[in-house]
């Protein structure tokens, strides 16, 4: 039977972005590829701790339940192979999460299978498949950092928080910003109120859930869509302006004006936050799950001192 995934957010994950994998992680950079896989045999039942990501994917599964038609596929994408692999499907089926498609690469690349899935997002701790799958066009991909401590999701919301700039909009304001200043940078979004913003790696997404709002219905879904940004007044009328001509609702959004996001974040509890800059999100991970969307390639911003540096752990 063949099924089509046209109308279904489909998120790939990695098995340490679902999973707290750091342990078996450092076996494997530390010793070699049969220490790792003899450790997995060994651990093959002991089930494994929930990772930075799987609050997000547990909650995004339940959208299901509230519908007559899938709406939510979720695929575990991992560079294990099937063997050692066999502890993170043991672990998805203890926990309950009605995740049924897997890839196990063998230590290959991710990248790409992630059109065969057609994947809408890809959430990993390896920056060479997160690249690749932003540099796509078609991806959205993001650098998941270590799980917050304390964090507790809301059972009954499902928060998504996004940066603006680099992520729901292209970088090319941000490298004004980064560039010439902020002066500048407030006087061209003055000067382009009215003119749409590019997309960014993370524009397609937001649309295909701000559409699943609308099956849902806004008295049922339990979905809301959050921006927590730098910008203040008066950049950040064209940020309204674009969601509007785009068709996207958001439910809430904070223009900070150069304040820490992390008292907002803490506030909001997003199930994820997703910003460019490590800079904002060493901080916020430790309050709520948070994960890094790399730049394009050929983004100016790569051009910049320190703008490729990731800070999230890669595999």
């Amino acid at each position: 039977m063949t099924f089509a995934f046209d109308e279904v957010l489909v998120v790939g994950i990695s098995s340490r972005a679902l999973f707290n994998l750091e342990h078996e992680n450092r076996i494997y950079q530390q010793q070699d590829v049969a220490a790792y896989r003899r450790y997995q045999f060994e651990q093959e039942n002991k089930i494994l701790d929930k990772g930075t990501a799987f609050h997000l994917v547990e909650a995004l599964l339940s959208l299901n339940t509230l519908s007559d038609e899938r709406l939510v596929e979720v695929v575990v994408m991992s560079k294990n192979s099937p063997d050692t692999g066999l502890r993170v499907l043991k672990s998805i089926q203890h926990y309950g999460l009605d995740i049924t498609r897997s890839a196990f690469t063998g230590g290959e690349s991710l990248a790409p299978f992630l059109q065969a899935y057609s994947v809408d997002l890809l959430l990993t701790r390896h920056s060479d498949d997160a690249q690749v799958a932003i540099d796509t066009h078609d991806c959205a991909a993001a650098l998941i950092y270590d799980p917050p401590e304390r964090f507790q999701p809301d059972h009954d919301t499902i928060r998504i928080a996004f940066d603006a700039d680099a992520v729901l909009f292209s970088d090319e304001s941000e490298y004004i910003y980064k560039t010439e200043g902020l002066e500048r940078f407030q006087q061209n979004e003055s000067d382009n109120e009215d003119v749409l913003l590019p997309d960014g790696p993370f524009a397609k997404l937001v649309r295909v859930l701000s559409r699943l709002n609308s099956k849902l219905g806004a008295d049922r879904s339990p979905l809301r869509l959050s921006i927590v940004t730098a910008r203040n007044g008066p950049a950040h009328l064209r940020v309204i302006k674009t969601l509007r001509q785009w068709g996207v609702n958001v439910d809430q959004a904070f223009f900070l004006g150069g304040m820490s996001k992390e008292p907002v974040l803490s506030a909001l509890r997003p199930h994820i936050f997703f910003d460019d800059q490590p800079a904002h999100l060493l901080s916020a991970s430790k309050q709520v799950p948070s994960s890094q969307v790399p730049y394009r390639s050929d983004s100016l911003i790569q051009t910049l001192p320190h703008a490729s540096r990731n800070e999230a752990e890669e595999d």
